[in-house]
């Protein structure tokens, strides 16, 4: 891929550009591993001081390369490494409004939770469904708001057939593969019986570790889960009800849990923000 570039006459310039721009990121660099080591804790967040560490999961979360309302994983897993880093951080808030996304960026951050050594809660606020309650579900313990949308375990591969309108804009899909099914899945051909069968088949494994996960995360048996692992989501009262959460509330009602596990009084739990 070409690439535009300024060099000849400018070099000179450029280098004295470039030694600057060095020079302020050791600075950028400097300030940030100070304020996640320890030495500056008293300027880590907005606040002056803070011993339980806001990470938001707002967004579809992707594995990478995130754009504006998504969530990358490597993202979240690495502001939960640099809460527990921070000297003055005794506890994480997962506050969550998700719909959930993909299955493995999903699961690594439920895997980093649940290697986390701080006590953690997940709060759904609005939303936390799919790949955001796997997300929800490897905390220590689940907040949910009594207008939240909980659950929907489940996984999905649906997708837009183009093949009537391709149709119509004279459009022919010429299919050149090396193997039978390896085209299988493309919106420009229509699926087969077979192609759908495979499809299916997928759709039943991943299904069942999802179930099993969320059953071994919330320490629920594995048929209860089945049970509601319909695909459907459901308000925070029911998702109580069915053991998907352990209390109704908000942020402010998480502070009474944080203050028993840290033996501190309420009032001096601290969220950082």
């Amino acid at each position: 891929m070409k690439r535009l570039t300024l060099g000849g006459v400018v070099a000179a310039v450029g280098c004295a550009l470039a030694l600057g721009v060095f020079a302020a990121g050791l600075f950028v660099f400097g300030a940030w591993h100070d304020e996640w080591s320890g030495h500056n804790a008293d300027i880590a967040y907005s606040n002056e001081w803070c011993n339980v560490a806001v990470i938001p999961i707002a967004g579809e979360i992707v594995p990478y390369g995130a754009i504006e309302g998504e969530v990358n994983a490597d993202d979240v897993v690495a502001s939960l490494r640099m809460a527990e880093a921070h000297a003055d951080v005794k506890a994480i808030l997962l506050r969550i409004d998700s719909g959930g996304g993909s299955p493995v960026a999903s699961e690594t951050i439920a895997d980093a939770i649940k290697s986390s050594s701080l006590p953690i809660v997940a709060l759904i606020r609005e939303i936390g469904t799919s790949g955001a309650y796997l997300v929800a579900s490897a905390a220590d313990t689940i907040f949910a708001s009594e207008y939240s949308d909980v659950g929907s375990i489940g996984v999905t591969m649906s997708y837009l057939e183009n093949v009537t309108q391709n149709e119509q804009n004279g459009l022919d899909f010429v299919s050149l593969s090396s193997a039978r099914f390896k085209d299988y899945g493309n919106p420009n051909s229509t699926l087969t019986k077979e192609e759908r069968t495979l499809i299916e088949r997928d759709l039943a494994i991943y299904h069942d570790v999802f179930v099993k996960e969320v059953a071994e995360n919330r320490n629920l048996p594995l048929e209860d889960v089945k049970r509601i692992a319909d695909g459907s989501s459901m308000p925070g009262a029911l998702a109580l009800e069915n053991k998907l959460v352990d209390f109704l509330g908000g942020q402010g009602d998480t502070r009474a849990w944080f203050a028993e596990q840290l033996g501190i009084a309420s009032e001096d739990v601290v969220f950082c923000e």
